[in-house]
């Protein structure tokens, strides 16, 4: 009956021309994982604005979660040149270039981290408030090897820039950097303060949980899991990224069904763990647990989002094999 209405509600926009508020309507589509109908959505607008920048921006925004980077970097780059002086046009713009660098032969990603390095420092130069241009500055900074233009110190700057916007991030930025000098008691306290700065917020605990995966601590990684379920959310994404923390860890899968159920059950989904991977990885957990009939309905409820997400389609023909 969704997709009914869903198909229904496509052909009558397009049958009378109405694309009003379409912009406006697609974060909430992109948010509920409802990817296919943001695309659909955003077309529409674009067929007869196609100088909305925000609409360019937001469908980049919709291929970047289909982890489609050449059209998700095409529709960034024309949001960009539409509208120059966007610190969140040129963020995306860069954070799209940084994922495509990811799946790109070393010389291609070698030229793409220089355009990552040139988007994320303009978005920082429009808006130096902006917390997640810093953020993403920061760490493609210690990420970066310094012959495309990172460096601890340019980080540890960066971060000091952060102290003053949001003191949580700040530590979490100077305790990547303690890890990255293979100094965990330092990186450990950092993790620690961030905890502190930020009342305790289940973000700042998963943090945490990431450092005691990274160094073997894995009955630690749990128990700063655990914090989670009591500890105030900022953003319910924290429950998908906890629960892939302990699938990548090999732990506690039960714990991470739970947390993935209820992320999708919440009714308030984010964009930046969209409702369709998160039945992707629900599905994969399943999968691992000897649950092919569960785990390919799951991959098949993804799909229904997001028909065309590879990762999904691959599962779903692995486990009706």
């Amino acid at each position: 009956m969704q997709l009914a209405r869903t198909i229904l509600t496509t052909a009558l926009l397009a049958a009378f021309g109405y694309t009003a508020g379409a912009a406006d309507n697609a974060p909430a589509l992109l948010a509920a994982g409802r990817v296919d109908d943001a695309i659909n959505t955003l077309r529409l607008e674009l067929s007869q604005t196609p100088n909305d920048a925000q609409a360019h921006n937001l469908l980049c925004r919709a291929y970047f979660s289909l982890e489609d980077w050449d059209r998700a970097a095409t529709a960034c780059e024309k949001a960009v040149a539409l509208g120059p002086s966007n610190s969140n046009f040129h963020l995306w713009l860069g954070r799209t270039y940084g994922e495509k660098a990811d799946a790109s032969s070393f010389f291609t990603a070698a030229g793409l981290a220089k355009k990552v390095r040139t988007e994320f420092e303009r978005a920082v130069e429009l808006d130096p408030k902006n917390v997640d241009a810093r953020t993403d500055l920061a760490e493609f900074y210690l990420e970066a090897p310094g012959i495309v233009g990172g460096g601890q110190d340019k980080a540890r700057a960066q971060a000091a820039k952060l102290a003053v916007l949001d003191d949580a991030k700040a530590h979490w930025i100077n305790g990547r950097i303690a890890e990255k000098k293979k100094d965990l008691t330092i990186a450990e306290q950092e993790y620690r303060a961030a905890i502190r700065a930020d009342n305790g917020s289940a973000d700042s605990w998963l943090n945490l949980a990431s450092f005691y995966r990274h160094t073997g601590r894995l009955n630690d990684m749990e128990k700063a899991i655990d914090q989670i379920s009591a500890a105030p959310i900022k953003a319910s994404v924290v429950l998908v990224d906890a629960a892939e923390t302990l699938v990548r860890a090999g732990r506690n899968f039960p714990l991470a069904v739970q947390l993935l159920r209820r992320y999708i059950a919440s009714g308030s989904p984010s964009e930046d763990a969209p409702t369709f991977k998160a039945h992707y990885l629900l599905g994969t957990i399943l999968e691992k647990q000897g649950d092919k009939p569960g785990a390919a309905q799951q991959y098949s409820a993804a799909l229904t989002l997001a028909r065309n997400f590879s990762r999904a389609k691959d599962a779903l023909n692995r486990v009706n094999r």
